[in-house]
């Protein structure tokens, strides 16, 4: 019984919520400066950059209405080598990759991903900032 108990205090604590509000924080500390403070792809370093930033705001509305959760999470923990961040995720791979335990992920679809907390928290933050074709 008592390994139950513990196999089910592992399992619940992988499966933490993403905190969107951490997310907004670190999206300011690390991704600003190249995404813009409202993640529209504006931010201080993108007219030095050779690849333009993408606006973050629009990713449900270029992927049919529905946030992709997977291809953010891939992109951040360089899963999904994008050049412009030097894969992984340009300076910032090891700060992502060494904070804490991977945590699961929740896709649309019901599956799950492992990924960082902070990592988490980055792609929850930018679910929220979605902007859809109605608004």
């Amino acid at each position: 019984m008592k390994v139950l108990v513990l196999i089910a205090s592992v399992i619940a604590s992988s499966a933490i919520a993403q905190d969107a509000t951490t997310g907004a924080t670190l999206f300011a500390d690390r991704c600003a400066v190249c995404h813009g403070a409202q993640a529209a792809g504006n931010g201080p370093m993108a007219p030095v950059l050779t690849i333009q930033p993408t606006d973050l705001t629009q990713l449900a509305a270029r992927n049919d209405g529905v946030f992709p959760t997977a291809r953010v999470a891939a992109r951040i923990d360089g899963r999904d080598p994008l050049v412009a961040h030097g894969s992984p995720m340009w300076v910032f791979g090891e700060f992502f990759d060494a904070q804490g335990p991977d945590i699961a992920l929740q896709l649309p679809a019901g599956e799950r991903i492992m990924v960082s907390g902070p990592i988490a928290d980055l792609v929850a933050w930018i679910e929220t900032i979605q902007v859809h074709s109605s608004e």
